[in-house]
């Protein structure tokens, strides 16, 4: 058999992908250190068009980021802060809500919710928020805290999670997102995240969630101190619960930003590592249709190169993000959806607006 000469090195990796097998962590440890990255691009990209053809997803979204005070301070982090420590910051509830309402005035489809482990605020302040913005705004979704969070209210209540998401869902949550997940590593975590809660449980919250039919994402952090054999094995952890639930959505790969960090000394990570990711995340997770290039991680510019390494989802317009731009992050703290399908279009792709759960709003062919 006869190969074209992009995909030298990468053969056995094609073979497998025409017959209908499954990568596995060999595959994944060759991909991520081939120097083939035509090649790579070409079999990311033929995965990307067997999922969803020539369409790049986006959509009309905000981020409200409630309360910088974090008890766990996680050693990769430099949102969070303590209690007392100067430029904490923690918005009451009619903040909160006035903030969503003008977003959704603004035609917001999504907003974000995330904060810290806040070590004062009673268990009503969240769910308040989530009944009050609903109220105020019920045509909008809401995807809201990370399972980081919910671990500490069902700790914070003594009580099942499931009981806590229960309450969350009738309450007008509509998606939880996938921080918290970092690495699954024991080893990578207990450097950078000693407090946070274990990989095992972020994979047995989004479980639970799936069961109860809450959709959600997965995050991956990458290039802090995770080796090449570590990443592979989150993915395929995330693969595995994919499997069983169906339940993902989309992955998100994050790159790590050293400044502010108690991993200064970290170098960030290239363009390259980060399209080397986003391709392999692709061929590894045949059963996730939508894979981002979050242009707040990585830069608009490298987000836009990783639309032509499998990725198929520009996360949205965004509007005010506040957690990597804490860490160095020189993106924009938002784009404007002509921003968004200039992107698309300029790669050859067709830029498409969706809710949160993928369902077109509006098609902009190229």
């Amino acid at each position: 058999m006869e190969f074209d000469p992009i995909l030298k090195g990468l053969e056995d990796v094609y073979k497998k992908m025409t017959s209908d097998q499954r990568l596995n962590r060999e595959d994944g440890l060759q991909l991520l250190q081939t120097t083939n990255i035509l090649g790579l691009a070409y079999l990311a990209n033929e995965r990307r068009r067997a999922m969803t053809g020539d369409q790049v997803f986006f959509n009309n979204n905000a981020h409200i980021n409630y309360s910088n005070v974090c008890k766990v301070r996680c050693g990769f982090c430099a949102f969070a802060k303590d209690l007392e420590e100067k430029g904490s910051y923690t918005m009451s509830i009619e903040e909160v809500v006035n903030k969503a309402g003008q977003f959704a005035d603004q035609g917001v489809t999504e907003i974000h919710i995330v904060g810290g482990i806040h070590p004062e605020l009673p268990f009503s302040y969240y769910l308040d928020m989530i009944r009050k913005i609903k109220e105020r705004a019920p045509q909008v979704s809401l995807k809201a805290f990370t399972a980081a969070e919910y671990d500490f209210f069902a700790q914070m209540e003594n009580v099942p999670v499931k009981e806590i998401l229960t309450t969350f869902k009738e309450a007008g949550l509509s998606f939880i997102p996938g921080g918290g997940a970092e690495n699954f590593s024991p080893r990578v975590r207990e450097v950078i995240c000693p407090g946070k809660l274990s990989g095992k449980r972020w994979l047995e919250i989004h479980k639970l969630a799936h069961q109860m039919g809450i959709p959600t994402n997965a995050n991956m952090l990458y290039g802090i101190i995770e080796t090449d054999e570590e990443l592979i094995d989150h993915l395929l952890a995330l693969r595995e619960l994919q499997d069983e639930t169906q339940g993902f959505f989309a992955l998100i790969p994050t790159a790590f930003h050293p400044k502010n960090t108690k991993f200064e000394e970290v170098s960030q990570a290239s363009a390259l590592r980060t399209l080397k990711v986003i391709a392999i995340a692709r061929l590894i997770l045949d059963n996730f249709r939508y894979i981002k290039a979050y242009w707040v991680s990585s830069s608009p510019q490298v987000a836009q190169m990783a639309l032509s390494f499998g990725a198929n989802d520009l996360d949205g317009v965004v509007r005010e993000e506040k957690i990597y731009h804490t860490a160095g992050a020189t993106s924009p703290q938002m784009q404007s959806e002509q921003q968004l399908i200039d992107m698309i279009h300029e790669v050859g792709l067709e830029a498409v607006e969706r809710d949160t759960y993928y369902h077109v709003l509006k098609t902009f062919p190229c």
